[in-house]
């Protein structure tokens, strides 16, 4: 999802292979994604609601929901939304990451997979999902010093093009700045690799996924 003067995802062409794209070329990356959200899920044991933000066609809003949850998604983009529908997706509403329209504490837990590379105050982004979520967060990222990354930025295009790559240590920073001083735990590990298939928690994975919880007042780790 991305906040652009020219949204790359209201684009007819983008938003038709978007999904297609998850089962033909990056089905290996899809598997290797989710595997590691679902292990990061682990350290949340009693989310039961969760809003997907940046959701474009639904595709991990229904993977929440396949395993349990009630799922809502969000997302700037009308077309992407209207895919989502007809995909057979969860509720999914057009709103924007930088004033999500519901009350604090509104849902247990809220994920952005692919979405802080597309906002244009990710900092801000994130406090407003902290501000939203009970027990924390999942973030999927695409890591900028992977070789995933040098790929897609020589790819080019109006997706890649818009978008900006976090390192680790820089997407841990960004949480902490949002966080504002709140207490949080956050894991991370690393995927797609070029050869080993598991996720390890090494800096140099295509794909960062982050498990930020929010901890009791006065309590840190």
């Amino acid at each position: 999802m991305k906040k652009l003067p020219v949204n790359p995802f209201d684009n007819s062409a983008i938003v038709a292979g978007y999904e297609a794209w998850y089962h033909a070329t990056g089905r290996r990356a899809d598997r290797l994604e989710k595997a590691l959200l679902e292990q990061l899920l682990t350290g949340f044991p009693h989310v039961s609601t969760v809003l997907e933000v940046g959701c474009g066609t639904g595709h991990f809003t229904r993977w929440f929901s396949e395993h349990g949850m009630q799922a809502m998604g969000l997302d700037l983009s009308p077309p992407m939304l209207v895919e989502a529908v007809r995909l057979g997706s969860p509720p999914c509403v057009l709103g924007d990451a930088l004033a999500l329209p519901f009350p604090t504490g509104a849902f247990d837990m809220v994920a952005l997979i692919t979405t802080l590379e597309f906002v244009p105050d990710p900092v801000h982004v994130l406090a407003d999902a902290l501000r939203v979520a009970r027990y924390g967060l999942i973030l999927g990222v695409l890591n900028r010093q992977s070789v995933l990354c040098r790929q897609l930025t020589r790819k080019g295009g109006p997706v890649w093009e818009a978008a900006r790559f976090y390192t680790p240590a820089e997407l841990g920073r960004l949480v902490r700045r949002a966080a504002a001083g709140r207490p949080v735990k956050v894991v991370w590990r690393t995927t797609l690799w070029p050869v080993w298939p598991r996720a390890l928690p090494l800096p140099c994975g295509g794909f960062i996924g982050m498990a930020v919880s929010l901890l009791e007042a006065g309590r840190r780790e």
